[in-house]
């Protein structure tokens, strides 16, 4: 069997193919500030907050101040000021734009599915042009449970017509590291948000995808 029929890679977006994570936490900390309620901690960003759709977390913690227009308010506020605090730094993690295009050159067919709004995508996909490297792009209006529910990959891997087994994640949140291993992927796991011993189960840990190549990722389906 060739490397072409042999797997598919499914991105996460925010903190893996940009290391975006920073802003958005520096976009909470502006909002919950705002808004009179105790700021996060990095800790609680990174194991409650990132990888969960936005508008679960604005539910969360302004639900009982807001109805439900008053917490579209606060969704389109966060976003907004995460896109002002991002735009002048908006780039690929190292590595990311030759390791996308040796995949697709190599025939393997690759999704994106993120938690991320449909104008977060188009943010980050209108300023780095890898938009067309992507058979598929999967967002949260999409499914019906966010991450760590299994829900945003399975539904990729379908849109790929490929089995899950025969899949691969990229992820830097834990829900969607665990969302991953719920789904039978396998799950290479980048350090923008957590230290390689923090994400796990995961096959593979990396830095950034200059230390990726096609075979690399074919060798983690061998021997299975």
């Amino acid at each position: 069997m060739g490397i072409t029929n042999y797997f598919a890679a499914i991105f996460d977006m925010d903190g893996t193919l940009i290391d975006n994570t920073p802003y958005h936490f520096k976009s909470w900390q502006a909002l919950y500030k705002k808004y009179n309620k105790r700021e996060p901690s990095k800790e609680t960003y990174y194991t409650e907050i990132s990888g969960v759709p936005v508008m679960e977390t604005i539910r969360r913690v302004f639900g009982s101040d807001h109805d439900e227009a008053g917490l579209k308010v606060l969704l389109n506020e966060k976003e907004e000021l995460y896109r002002q605090l991002y735009a002048p730094f908006v780039a690929p993690i190292n590595g990311l734009e030759n390791f996308l295009t040796e995949l697709k050159d190599a025939g393997i067919k690759m999704a994106m599915a993120t938690s991320a709004t449909v104008e977060d995508i188009d943010f980050i996909l209108n300023k780095i042009p890898i938009r067309d490297d992507f058979n598929q792009i999967i967002n949260s209006t999409m499914v019906s449970k966010p991450k760590p529910d299994p829900q945003i990959f399975l539904k990729a891997a379908e849109k790929l017509n490929m089995p899950p087994s025969k899949c691969v994640v990229f992820e830097d949140s834990l829900a969607g590291i665990k969302a991953a291993n719920s789904a039978g992927m396998k799950v290479v796991g980048i350090t923008t948000g957590h230290s390689a011993a923090g994400l796990h189960p995961v096959d593979l840990v990396i830095a950034d995808y200059s230390e990726l190549n096609v075979h690399k990722l074919a060798a983690l389906f061998e021997n299975h």
